[in-house]
């Protein structure tokens, strides 16, 4: 399920139009910890774009959680963000 996920991540996020996108699973790193039994991988983002000028941290999450929708608590468990205009990246 993991390439399913990371390419539906990388097709809802497209509607952000990231300058650059990296996402790593890390799910293997976590098998066998408590909420890795109930489904959903593990990721790390590091994204860039144009459209988190002017945003705080906290809005730029939010942002990608919207675009993520319901593969939030179905295909991931945990996401790290790194999230960044172009001029902060």
């Amino acid at each position: 399920m993991s390439d399913t996920t990371l390419a539906l991540m990388r097709e809802r996020l497209a509607a952000l139009a990231p300058e650059s996108l990296e996402i790593e699973d890390e799910s293997a790193q976590h098998a066998g910890h408590e909420g890795a039994k109930g489904g959903g991988g593990h990721y790390r983002m590091t994204i860039v774009t144009k459209q988190f000028a002017g945003l705080n941290p906290v809005a730029r999450h939010r942002v990608i959680y919207q675009a993520l929708g319901d593969l939030i608590g179905r295909h991931i468990h945990a996401l790290s963000i790194n999230a960044f205009t172009p001029e902060e990246f």
